[in-house]
């Protein structure tokens, strides 16, 4: 029934201290498309759950680091695990490794989304084939809280292949070939933070090199993103 609540403009109800949250959010105000990317804050964000249908299957965990002026900042590292209904199926633990006593015992939904929310602020969110964690975290939020972020969203699968001349075949490859690529360590592969670290780390090569090839603001990387999906269109 949740497209009759939004139907009748009615929000999940939120205790005080939750509204207070989403009240801060909102008085945030959002990041110009202007920032120079030399100091701008991105989040890098990163999810596990319960299957790959991202209109149909749960949010399980979300793992989340910044990366401030190109700089890593493991300090302010964030991760969440959203309460489950009924744990998902063993095959589906072998993959991400949350077992089904941790699903049981997560953050109740509304409280992981805003504490992801209070950790993000307006910081645009970076991800690989980011439009998957995107869907997946606002499905959530709408259902939980009755919204989602409005946080600009950076994908590294179109951005490192348009900053890095002859990688082109490598537009359809995996988290993994570019983590290969580029010599970066991932210790605990399909864990959301250890995930967020390593996509981190690529999010710092590229936005190193788009710096040195003339990029100076956020509009000047989503517009590389941009040109990048037309040509992906174009090439089908």
């Amino acid at each position: 029934m949740n497209w009759l609540r939004r139907l009748c403009g009615r929000r999940p109800p939120l205790d005080p201290e939750q509204r207070q949250v989403l009240e801060q959010y909102h008085a945030q105000p959002a990041i110009a498309p202007s920032s120079p990317l030399a100091a701008l804050r991105f989040v890098v964000a990163d999810v596990e759950t319960t299957g790959l249908d991202p209109h149909a299957d749960r949010l399980i965990s979300i793992g989340a680091v910044d990366v401030i002026g190109g700089k890593i900042r493991l300090d302010s590292a964030f991760e969440t695990v959203f309460r489950q209904p009924s744990a998902s199926s063993g095959a589906n633990i072998l993959i991400h490794g949350i077992d089904g006593t941790t699903q049981l015992a997560g953050q109740e939904p509304a409280t992981a989304t805003l504490q992801f929310i209070g950790h993000v602020r307006r910081s645009p969110l970076a991800g690989f084939h980011a439009g998957f964690d995107r869907v997946m975290i606002d499905r959530a939020a709408r259902v939980a809280i009755g919204e989602a972020p409005s946080n600009i969203w950076l994908d590294l699968a179109r951005l490192a292949p348009a900053l890095f001349p002859g990688t082109g075949s490598m537009l359809d490859h995996s988290l993994d070939d570019w983590l290969e690529k580029f010599g970066i360590a991932n210790h605990a592969r399909h864990n959301a933070l250890a995930d967020a670290l390593a996509t981190a780390q690529l999010l710092q090569i590229v936005l190193a090199q788009a710096m040195a090839q003339g990029a100076a603001t956020l509009a000047d990387l989503m517009r590389i993103e941009q040109e990048q999906r037309w040509l992906a269109q174009l090439n089908r």
